[in-house]
């Protein structure tokens, strides 16, 4: 049976078994204390055994996060990405917690103020990212944790799909726009955005020699999900491609993301268009696939969806248009 008393202003909670050496901590207040307790006498009840708790005793959630960015975001195609929330999340005061006294009502505290700030897919990523480097700590560093409290915690309710379309000229409107514009390569984009249905970053990443014109398919070697795929391109596409083919560069587009990124808020802000992502072009590019008569399978090969679930909310067809196939 745990003891818990009160010495010296502070709460000491003890954990005894016979055959077994005593462990004792004292902490700030008695809920700790009782907490701390019952989780020992838990994993005693389970594994007979009292399990080594003091590295997780003293090691915080920022020193975690800080082995985890440093060890493992690195191997992730993502890196860039999630160093950034990483740092982002080491300026939270949740951070100085140690994790033995890492509590759900903590982390339902943090997701509670981050919504205030950011928007839920920010705050879900977040939390996965917390929760996959207590996973690591806890399987691969020697940190014992009776469970992650990460995962006690309700998730918030993921955004709807995003189902903006281009509407009346705006495709005509971008690309007039764009000639005018001091970014030359920002015409041929965003056509191929639409005429391929590749992301942002997959069109940087083109490379000529990838890039087969007369059999019209551009090769992809690493997508976001990891695997290769070849790209087929309409009439208009390798046009565009033939007319970027000059001079000795290795890629077709020499710009930087946040470049592009920079250069479409501009875009779009100059000739007022609202609520429109560079992003949504490949859900365009998507959704016209569908409407041209190519089944679900044969759109997953162009887009590269690996799921159903993720591609049916890019599938927003115009009533109208299908209307008109019924007769």
């Amino acid at each position: 049976m745990a003891t818990i008393r009160k010495l010296r202003g502070r709460w000491q909670a003890s954990v005894r078994r016979k055959g077994m050496q005593p462990r004792s901590k004292s902490f700030d207040s008695k809920s700790e204390a009782e907490r701390w307790a019952r989780t020992l006498e838990a994993e005693l009840d389970r594994s007979g055994a009292l399990p080594d708790t003091r590295p997780a005793e003293r090691t915080t959630l920022a020193q975690i996060l800080e082995r985890y960015r440093d060890e493992i975001s690195p191997t992730k195609r993502s890196h860039v990405t999630e160093v950034a929330r990483i740092n982002g999340i080491l300026r939270r005061p949740i951070c100085h917690r140690t994790l033995t006294l890492l509590s759900t009502a903590d982390v339902a505290a943090y997701r509670d103020e981050r919504l205030k700030i950011v928007a839920p897919a920010t705050v879900i990523r977040e939390m996965n990212t917390i929760s996959h480097a207590i996973d690591t700590a806890r399987r691969e560093w020697n940190i014992h944790l009776a469970q992650n409290p990460c995962k006690l915690v309700r998730r918030p309710v993921p955004p709807r799909g995003r189902t903006r379309r281009l509407e009346g000229n705006e495709e005509q409107i971008l690309l007039a726009a764009a000639d005018a514009g001091r970014t030359p390569y920002l015409r041929p984009l965003i056509v191929l955005a639409i005429e391929t249905g590749m992301r942002r970053g997959e069109i940087l990443s083109l490379r000529w020699e990838h890039i087969d014109l007369e059999q019209r398919v551009a090769h992809l070697p690493m997508t976001k999900n990891g695997n290769s795929r070849d790209v087929p391109l309409s009439t208009r596409a390798v046009e565009t491609l033939r007319a970027l083919r000059t001079g000795e560069s290795e890629t077709v587009f020499s710009l930087a993301p946040n470049t592009v990124r920079l250069a479409w808020d501009r875009l779009t802000r100059r000739v007022g268009l609202k609520d429109l992502h560079l992003h949504d072009l490949r859900h365009e590019a998507v959704s016209r696939l569908f409407e041209k008569g190519f089944n679900v399978a044969e759109v997953a090969t162009i887009s590269g969806h690996r799921e159903l679930r993720m591609l049916q909310r890019y599938t927003h067809l115009r009533a109208a248009d299908l209307a008109s196939r019924l007769g």
